[in-house]
């Protein structure tokens, strides 16, 4: 497992981030975001899947009220969790989630998943710091490959 860690200052550094990740996602692969309430999870996930879907005016709601949002794109679908409101694990499979493992998957507050969670996930840490925001990333060594 490899780990990295980065300093974003403002919302375009997040952005580009999350779109260096989009290029290097594929279908299966999980990302969990985890952090404090306002900590840009949302935004992130947004960046990712505009970066993904190569349109950056995409509308991406943040999925807290209806738990799941799903974009179809070429290359696999792109579903968007946001488990805060999540009754248990055992409500996953109301939310498709066995569908949505083939394609790729952002998960905020993915700690809610229990025995669901992926082994093989990529694990994105965004903290509030004095200098903007500090993110961590976990996971396989293909996702920091410079290649």
């Amino acid at each position: 497992m490899s780990d990295s860690h980065f300093i974003s200052p403002d919302e375009a550094v997040t952005a580009e981030l999350a779109a260096q990740l989009a290029t290097r996602a594929r279908p299966g692969d999980v990302l969990c975001l985890r952090g404090p309430m306002g900590a840009g999870k949302s935004t992130f996930a947004r960046a990712f899947i505009r970066a993904r879907c190569k349109n950056p005016v995409l509308e991406v709601p943040s999925p807290t009220f209806t738990l799941v949002q799903m974009y179809e794109h070429h290359d696999g679908n792109i579903w968007h969790f946001d488990l805060w409101r999540l009754s248990g694990p055992e409500a996953l499979e109301e939310l498709a989630w066995d569908e949505a493992r083939g394609g790729i998957v952002l998960v905020e507050w993915p700690e809610r998943l229990g025995a669901h969670m992926p082994l093989n996930s990529l694990s994105i840490t965004i903290s509030l710091n004095p200098a903007g925001r500090e993110i961590r990333l976990q996971g396989d060594p293909r996702w920091f490959d410079a290649s």
